[in-house]
């Protein structure tokens, strides 16, 4: 860390420096909670992304009950083939947004199958894009996260850092010219009071 000079010059730095800090501070601390509100949000949409692939696996369960038959192995009846994925732009932060989504259906005879295949294929089709959605809620989650430390981090340096520490340093420099203006005039005076009585130690002389 650089040694602080002691003079006008630093202290003009110094005062600047503090005004540059009070005047941000404010702007990343407003960021760090409109963050911390979306953080917020997006754990919410994870929670609820998450309760709906139960939900929709347990109606599933309920619905088509013949599917805990061994026989019918419907496994690999709906596939994702591909998705793709978006960006989107909270607070300055980019997230991840799923814009569409690829499934492919094994083929099957609709003629030989039993009617509630149809049901279990549109279900397959709705879990594999409950899961997908849930696992981009929860990037998303991460990301916010890490940005709200580290805007929090930014915050804590300016205020509990950057701020008192400039402004220790210009009441340092302060108290320091000030001693020196004060010993400056002392050192005047002294001077002047010599040469006073150096001048009336003349006149007197014969």
């Amino acid at each position: 860390m650089a040694k602080l000079r002691l003079s006008k010059q630093s202290l003009h730095h110094q005062q600047e420096q503090l005004k540059l800090y009070k005047r941000l501070l404010p702007s990343l601390d407003l960021k760090r909670r409109q963050l911390t509100v979306e953080a917020q949000k997006a754990r919410a949409e994870f929670e609820a992304a998450k309760a709906a692939v139960e939900a929709l696996e347990t109606r599933i369960g309920e619905e088509l009950a013949m599917l805990a038959d061994e026989e019918f192995q419907l496994g690999s009846l709906v596939r994702v083939t591909g998705y793709k994925v978006g960006e989107q732009n909270v607070v300055g932060v980019r997230l991840p947004l799923l814009e569409s989504i690829e499934c492919r259906v094994a083929d099957y005879s609709r003629l030989a199958s039993p009617p509630w295949v149809d049901v279990l294929v549109q279900h397959l089709r709705d879990a594999a894009e409950q899961r997908l959605r849930a696992d981009i809620a929860g990037r998303r989650v991460a990301i916010l996260q890490q940005q709200v430390r580290r805007i929090t981090q930014r915050v804590n340096l300016f205020d509990k850092i950057l701020i008192p520490t400039s402004q220790k340093n210009i009441q340092r420099i302060r108290i320091y010219l000030g001693d020196v203006e004060r010993s400056s005039v002392v050192t005047s005076k002294l001077a002047k009071s010599k040469q006073v009585g150096a001048r009336s130690a003349e006149e007197g002389a014969p």
